[in-house]
């Protein structure tokens, strides 16, 4: 089996990306580490050997192991015993390999046993992950919960916690409950201040991903009397503590690998993580964006998958003599489906970059006070990660979707069966629009960047960075989108009504998103020419898809808005 990092250039292109060797010295805070630890990188060049060492470790246990196991496991499955989850016997062995590969707590700092890694080799990580198996994602994708108890709980918290996913243990976020699925407000599972300063949880939680795993972050009201967010914290709860039960795993359409549980809390013990009523306003905000970005990469990771595949069975079915991928009807289908894949991989690991720079500072200023430069970088790049991770999440599950669809219509009738792993695929992709927040949430986090200017600043900045004469007519293209994108705005916001904003949000969003993606894939085929024809072909399909959004939006009458209405 091929190695699912060294296979992919187009990962490597990302992670060679200029930015990354600020973001090396911030997280490497100058490379003081190689003092104290011999395997720690002692300058850029070095730290980038590191990741791409690590990288090729993680490609060669997905290619070689974990996409061989991932049949089994969507077939056999995990199983309550006796209130507990077992795992099917791939994921057992995964589980193993990725513990002996060090592959655990990947982000967290070497003092706590990880590997020091910034955010954006870590997604890379995530990506080829999922491309090898969705399910398994959840599982190895959850210890980014780590960094939650790394910028939130005591000193004494991190010692005793982090190392444990740093050396393999598992993790989950249980937030959700019966009558309480994306209002998180509404969570009700209690918990009871104990004389000794510890916590006793008692309630019910539903749709956990990976529920029975070593470490939870528990979402729970410790106020009493409180019906909204402010009467809710976060609490870490150990499973060596007992008091949790698995009541039944949920039977889905896809990722059947990763048990999805029903959590009876009867009387457990946990520790308040952090401030009192924090919990959603503060913690679990931060925790969401970090999965959120998560699935942004396991959307990615599939969408390869689905193009790999379509592409690997277009070249072999004959049809009326010759190779299908020879007529117009599907070489189309997959080069929409490469360049929606670029725009996609683009803006995710344009958000992880980010997402890096903004938390590198805020832990740097942990340690030292700021400078006014560094400050106001924070500011920036926070801003930018708060306006692109929605982006991210919500167009790349969508195109994700959309690849996985082309996929089995390219595989034809053949696709419809098991014996193709575009069927599981198929399955498996459908969640990513739905978990950590559905694409009709991403909107509604996503359009205060569309009314207050963030995403057209994005825009013009992209604009102004020079790119070839061969480029130019791209960049004149998406110049008139953006024209027309602007204008589109203006209309929506002229009509000064909120309910006729929120009916055209998701067309301003998506105008906004497919320009910018189409920008970072100009600006990759810049700096690489084998993104030249996606590059082409992606603005091809931006210009469709922004005229279509701008005309409705120019031809919609106010009044229309309630034919649409319940």
């Amino acid at each position: 089996m091929s190695n699912f990092y060294n296979d992919n250039p187009d990962l490597k292109h990302h992670l060679s990306h200029p930015l990354m060797e600020k973001i090396a010295a911030l997280k490497e805070r100058d490379y003081a580490d190689a003092e104290t630890y011999d395997y720690a990188p002692y300058d850029f060049n070095d730290a980038m050997d590191s990741y791409n060492k690590v990288l090729e470790i993680v490609g060669d246990i997905c290619g070689g192991v974990i996409a061989e196991n991932a049949e089994g496991v969507d077939a056999q499955g995990p199983r309550v015993v006796d209130g507990h989850v077992e795992y099917a016997d791939g994921t057992k062995q995964n589980l193993e390999l990725c513990r002996k590969a060090g592959l655990m707590g990947m982000a967290m700092p070497r003092r706590l046993g990880g590997l020091n890694f910034p955010i954006t080799p870590y997604i890379m990580a995530a990506e080829i992950v999922s491309r090898a198996d969705t399910g398994f994602e959840n599982l190895w994708g959850l210890q980014d919960c780590a960094e939650t108890i790394y910028e939130f709980a005591d000193e004494d918290q991190k010692k005793r916690f982090i190392p444990r996913v740093c050396q393999g243990e598992t993790m989950s976020m249980d937030l959700t409950e019966p009558d309480a699925g994306s209002d998180l407000q509404s969570v009700m599972l209690k918990a009871t201040e104990q004389p000794d300063g510890t916590w006793r949880l008692n309630g019910v939680k539903r749709f956990i991903t990976n529920g029975d795993s070593d470490i939870h972050l528990v979402l729970a009201r410790s106020e009493d009397g409180t019906k909204d967010g402010r009467g809710l914290s976060m609490f870490i709860y150990d499973k060596r503590d007992g008091g949790v039960t698995v009541r039944r795993i949920e039977n889905k359409m896809g990722i059947k690998g990763s048990p999805t549980c029903e959590l009876v809390y009867k009387n457990a013990k946990a520790e308040l993580c952090g401030s009192r009523r924090l919990g959603l306003i503060k913690y679990v905000m931060a925790l969401m964006n970090g999965a959120r970005l998560g699935i942004a990469a396991q959307s990615v990771g599939v969408s390869e998958r689905a193009y790999r595949e379509a592409l690997a069975y277009a070249k072999d079915r004959k049809q009326f003599g010759k190779a299908i991928i020879e007529f117009p009807a599907v070489y189309e289908m997959l080069a929409v489906m490469k360049a929606k894949l670029d725009a996609s991989r683009a803006l995710l690991y344009e958000t992880a970059r980010y997402v890096d720079l903004y938390k590198l500072y805020e832990d740097i200023a942990k340690e030292r006070s700021l400078t006014p430069d560094e400050r106001k970088e924070m500011k920036f790049y926070s801003k930018l990660a708060d306006a692109c991770t929605p982006l991210a999440k919500g167009l790349g599950s969508e195109y994700c979707n959309q690849n996985c669809y082309d996929c089995i219509q390219i595989h034809g009738g053949s696709g419809f069966m098991k014996d193709y792993a575009c069927e599981r695929i198929y399955r498996d992709a459908r969640i990513t629009s739905i978990y950590e927040g559905t694409t009709q949430l991403q909107v509604v986090a996503a359009i205060r960047h569309v009314t207050t200017g963030t995403y057209l600043g994005l825009i013009d900045s992209y604009a102004q960075i020079p790119v070839s004469e061969e480029l130019q007519p791209l960049r004149d293209v998406l110049a008139k989108l953006t024209a027309t994108y602007k204008e589109s705005v203006e209309a929506v916001m002229a009509v000064g009504d909120t309910a006729y904003t929120d009916f055209m949000a998701r067309r301003m969003v998506e105008m906004a998103g497919f320009i910018i993606m189409a920008h970072l894939v100009v600006l990759d085929a810049n700096r690489n020419e084998s993104f030249k024809k996606s590059a082409q072909v992606y603005v091809n399909l931006v210009q469709a898809e922004v005229a279509k959004h701008a005309e409705f939006i120019k031809a919609f009458k106010a009044a229309e808005l309630a034919d649409y209405m319940a």
